[in-house]
C-alpha cells in the first residue's frame, strides 16, 4: 500500500499540471469506487468545481476545491491517479481496470487505475473534511515532529511500538515500509513498549523516520509492483530499502546477523535480533 513517500509523490507531481484547472466532467466506471456516496449526486458535486490545491494529509491525496470542499483519493493496494495530457491516449492494456476518470478545461484528464478495486473517492463537505483531518495523527515531517513531542508522546502511553508507529491516529503516514526501515536505522526492537523508550532513543527514532522518509520523498517512494507517480514514473526507493522485503536469514546490512521475521499487529516484520535487541 502507498505511504507517505508515495502519496506526497503523487501529490507534488500533479500539482503543476491541475491546480486552476476546472472538472468539466466526471466517469465513474466502476461504482464503489465512490464508496458510499451515490454516483450522481457525487458527479453533481464536483462538475464545474475548480481545484485550487492538491496536497497530502497522512496516506490520503486531497483536491481542495474552489467551493471549500475537498475530494480525496485513497489509493489503498493498487490504486494508481495518472495525469494524461490532452494529446496522449491511455495504454490499451492498462483500460480494463480503469474505475473512474475526471475531464478537465484544458483538454487533460486525471485517470484512476485499480486492479484489485479496493482504492476509493470521496467527496468532503468543510465539515467532513475538518473532522477527517482531526482524525488523523502528527505529520512526522511536520516541524512540530519534535523529539519532545514523540518522547512524551510514547511514553504516555503502554503499547507495543510498530503497531503504534502504524496507528494513523498517532503519526499520520506511516506503514509498513517505513516503520520497519525506521526501526532498524534506530535500533529498536518493533515489540519494544512505547513507555519504555528513552529520550535518547526518541531522539534516534525521530532521525530515523524523517531520514528514511525524506530519502524516499527524493527517490519518489518505493515502487514495488503497482505504484507509479501521478506522471507514470517509477519509484527508486526500492534499492535502497534496508530490511524491508529480506527473507528471513538475510544477512543484515550493519553487523551481517540473520534478519529474523515476526507478526506485529497481523504485519509482518523484519529486523536484526543483534541491532535492534529486545528490552526485557
Amino acid at each position: 500500500m502507498p505511504e507517505l513517500p508515495e502519496v506526497e509523490t503523487v501529490c507534488r507531481t500533479l500539482a503543476p499540471v491541475v491546480t486552476g484547472r476546472t472538472i468539466e466532467s466526471f466517469e465513474l466506471l466502476w461504482p464503489r469506487t465512490v464508496g458510499a456516496h451515490d454516483p450522481t449526486d457525487f458527479t453533481s458535486r464536483i462538475g464545474g468545481r475548480r481545484i485550487v490545491e492538491v496536497r497530502r494529509r497522512a496516506k490520503l491525496i486531497v483536491f481542495q476545491l474552489d467551493d471549500g470542499s475537498a475530494m480525496t483519493v485513497h489509493l489503498r493496494m493498487t490504486g494508481e491517479l495518472l495525469w494524461l495530457a490532452s494529446d496522449k491516449t491511455p495504454d490499451a492494456n492498462r483500460l480494463p481496470y480503469l474505475r473512474a476518470e475526471f475531464l478537465l478545461d484544458d483538454g487533460s484528464g486525471i485517470l484512476f487505475f485499480d486492479t484489485r478495486k479496493f482504492g476509493r473517492i470521496t467527496h468532503l463537505r468543510p465539515v467532513d473534511l475538518e473532522l477527517m483531518d482531526s482524525s488523523f495523527g502528527i505529520e512526522p515531517l511536520a516541524a512540530e515532529f519534535t523529539t519532545e513531542w514523540l518522547h512524551s508522546h510514547l511514553t504516555n502511553r503502554h503499547r507495543q511500538l510498530k503497531p503504534l508507529l502504524l496507528d494513523q491516529s498517532f503519526v499520520a503516514g506511516l506503514g509498513n515500509i517505513y516503520v520497519d526501515e525506521a526501526l532498524f536505522a534506530a535500533g529498536l526492537h518493533p515489540l519494544t513498549r512505547s513507555h519504555l523508550v528513552t529520550r535518547r532513543q526518541a531522539d534516534q527514532l525521530r532521525a530515523a523516520v524523517v531520514g528514511v522518509l525524506r530519502g524516499a520523498l527524493v527517490r519518489r517512494g518505493t515502487t514495488l509492483r503497482d505504484y507509479r507517480s501521478g506522471l507514470g514514473e517509477r519509484g527508486d526507493n526500492a534499492s535502497h530499502l534496508q530490511v524491508y522485503g529480506q527473507k528471513p536469514g538475510s544477512p543484515c546490512p550493519r553487523c551481517g546477523t540473520g534478519l529474523n521475521r515476526l507478526i506485529v499487529g497481523q504485519r509482518g516484520s523484519i529486523y536484526c535480533p543483534v541491532c535492534q535487541p529486545a528490552i526485557p
